[in-house]
């Protein structure tokens, strides 16, 4: 299968593709800037920016399945939406499934449908609420938009961590261990968007954790 993954060199996109090279996949790693020092052998590198739609939709011809795992810098999380549609009309135009790492925020509580994880001061600090907001506002462009997309929401804590291969998926409710906590490696995440591409399922929004 042939991957493009955007944000290549970021925390989870650079696990994303160590995860589908050791699983023999063919990577085109697409960064917008600070081009990764390291990659599995045979990988592509190459420049792209969600600001140049032809481009990308230019790179994504041939690919079986696109990842776009970025995230914005402090201060511009309220371009999320735009980028993601972006993301989304290139997807469109090359006829490519893609799957967008986003965030907890537009997961329900457990136990509170009624209520998002956004809503919750216990996951969301203030300090943490706009780009939050903006996860929410990302799966919202999803959602109104044709393409062929998957959404993965991950748990309200993902850091660097040991890869086990074992994790629960869920839909559209955060996962949590019995303490309240919800945690996933982002070594562990990467296998979980690998086991999505692989084998996709029919829920457009999921999410796992430990």
């Amino acid at each position: 299968m042939k991957i493009a993954v955007i944000g290549a060199a970021g925390m989870v996109g650079s696990r994303v593709v160590n995860e589908a090279a050791t699983r023999g996949h063919d990577l085109l790693a697409i960064f917008r800037r600070g081009r990764p020092t390291t990659l599995p052998p045979a990988v592509t590198a190459v420049e792209g920016d969600a600001d140049d739609p032809a481009r990308l939709s230019d790179l994504f011809t041939g690919v079986d399945v696109i990842v776009t795992a970025t995230r914005p810098a402090p201060g511009h999380e309220r371009t999320v939406a735009a980028t993601t549609t972006m993301l989304l009309d290139a997807a469109a135009t090359a006829q490519t499934r893609i799957l967008v790492v986003g965030g907890a925020a537009p997961l329900q509580l457990p136990g509170r449908p009624d209520l998002l994880v956004l809503d919750s001061p216990e996951y969301v600090p203030q300090e943490w609420r706009t780009v939050a907001a903006a996860s929410a506002a990302q799966l919202d462009a999803c959602r109104a938009h044709p393409a062929d997309w998957v959404y993965l929401s991950p748990p309200a804590v993902l850091e660097p961590g040991p890869r086990t291969g074992i994790y629960r998926r869920g839909t559209t409710t955060l996962l949590t261990s019995a303490d309240g906590a919800s945690r996933i490696s982002a070594e562990d995440l990467a296998v979980a968007v690998l086991d999505e591409l692989e084998d996709p399922r029919e829920d457009r929004h999921f999410t796992v954790g430990y």
